[in-house]
């Protein structure tokens, strides 16, 4: 993952998010962070992130998010699209920290999986 600038996708008072930030700040690797609440990501770039990271949306999906219960997703059947549509709705269902260093996608789960980039 060399070269390109970091982007971390976070929210803010998630835990994971915040020790990744902390490894990041201190390795004083150059990034720019992303509060996905606040600027929402869009359709195409989530599709995107999603492929990049080999995953399925449903692979993304917060399993232990109150809105995952809520919307009992576990017994859903819905499409790829729709699963990213119920993200974009509610980003809670996304887990996190996503971190994107050119075309490589990482998800930083645990935290110090992020040191990943670093090689």
């Amino acid at each position: 993952m060399a070269g390109d600038k970091l982007k971390i996708y976070i929210k803010p008072t998630c835990t994971t998010c915040r020790k990744a930030l902390k490894i990041l700040n201190e390795s004083d690797t150059e990034f720019k962070s992303v509060n996905y609440f606040e600027t929402p990501l869009t359709k195409k770039t989530l599709t995107q992130l999603i492929k990049n990271l080999g995953m399925s949306p449903r692979e993304l999906l917060r399993k232990n998010s109150p809105v995952y219960k809520e919307l009992g997703l576990s017994k859903k059947e819905l499409t790829d699209s729709g699963i990213i549509d119920l993200m974009l709705e509610n980003p809670d269902l996304l887990q996190r920290p996503i971190v994107v260093k050119g075309d490589k996608v990482m998800l930083a789960r645990p935290a110090d999986k992020i040191s990943d980039v670093f090689e």
